[in-house]
């Protein structure tokens, strides 16, 4: 079982920028998929944005396409979330899940799983 720990989270200022790291156990990290998601205060979970399994290709939720970029590296078990132009209404917990092993996964689906415990980040006005 795969263990995903997000860190990175904090406090930053509207148009400011953060990076979230998530680091996974076990030597089958770089075989699967691995999305990016958040859930603000009262609001169900929602999709930010999932990379492959190499890293070659990446898709975003449109409230943060062209701000948010999902890169990964699979040499330190790695995925990364860089978060600029930050918005207040991106304020939220933040988490790593484990999409499908060599494809994406569809969080319509269900296929994301193995969740980390979050990691919070607030955007002041």
């Amino acid at each position: 079982q795969v263990q995903l720990v997000e860190s990175g989270g904090g406090l930053v200022q509207a148009g400011g920028s953060l990076r979230l790291s998530c680091i996974g156990s076990g030597r089958t990290f770089s075989t699967y998929g691995m999305g990016w998601f958040r859930q603000a205060p009262g609001k169900e979970r929602e999709f930010v944005g999932v990379i492959t399994w190499s890293g070659g290709s990446t898709y975003y939720a449109d409230s943060v396409k062209g701000r948010f970029t999902i890169s990964r590296d699979n040499a330190k078990n790695a995925v990364y979330l860089q978060m600029n132009s930050l918005k207040p209404e991106d304020t939220a917990v933040y988490y790593c899940a484990r999409g499908l092993r060599y494809g994406l996964g569809d969080p319509k689906r269900g296929d994301f799983g193995s969740w980390g415990q979050g990691t919070q980040v607030t955007v002041s006005s």
